[in-house]
C-alpha cells in the first residue's frame, strides 16, 4: 500500500510544535527532493529530522536526526514507516523548540508519534493487479458470448 498524496499534521509537546509532513516518494532522488523543500519551506525550524523507506520491500531505508540527540528523532520515525506498512514513503517532521526540554523518551515519542499519526490520517492507495482483456469474435457468436 502506497500514500496516495502528501499528508501534514501538527502536534503541540510541551510547547514545542512537531509538523509531521509524510509523502510518496517512489525513488532517493524524489525523497531527496522532497525533504530538500521541506527543509526550504521552514528555514526558521529548530530541526527538520527526517526518514524514509523506498521499494516495495523497503529495500531502501535512511533516517536522520538533524541534530537531535543520537538516535531519538530518524530512527523512531523510520520505525513508524515500517510498522504502518506502507512502501515508498518519505516522512519528515518539522520542529519549532518551545522552551522545554523533552528528554531522550520525549523525543522518541514525540518523533515516533508524529509520523505514526500522520501515516494513520493519510490517504491510501492500494494498487490492485488487474488483467485487461480484450475478445474478438464473429457477430454471429454474439448472442452466446454476450450470456457467457
Amino acid at each position: 500500500m502506497k500514500l496516495q498524496q502528501e499528508y501534514r499534521e501538527t502536534t503541540i509537546i510541551n510547547k514545542s510544535r512537531f509538523i509531521a509532513c509524510v509523502s510518496r516518494c517512489d525513488t532517493e532522488e524524489e525523497a531527496r527532493f522532497y525533504i530538500d523543500g521541506i527543509r526550504r519551506e521552514f528555514p526558521d525550524s529548530s530541526h527538520v529530522c527526517t526518514a524514509y523507506m523506498l521499494g516495495d520491500n523497503g529495500q531502501v531505508q535512511r533516517s536522520s536526526d538533524n541534530g537531535e540527540p543520537a538516535g531519538t528523532a530518524g530512527v523512531p520515525m523510520l520505525e513508524a514507516i515500517r510498522k504502518s506498512g506502507l512502501s515508498s514513503t518519505c516522512a519528515c517532521v518539522v520542529r519549532y523548540f518551545g522552551g522545554i526540554k523533552l528528554g531522550a523518551g520525549g523525543l522518541i515519542r514525540a518523533y515516533s508519534g508524529s509520523v505514526t499519526d500522520a501515516l494513520a490520517e493519510a490517504k491510501k492507495l492500494d494498487k490492485v493487479p488487474v488483467d485487461v482483456w480484450q475478445i474478438t469474435y464473429p457477430y454471429d457468436l454474439s448472442g452466446k458470448l454476450e450470456g457467457w
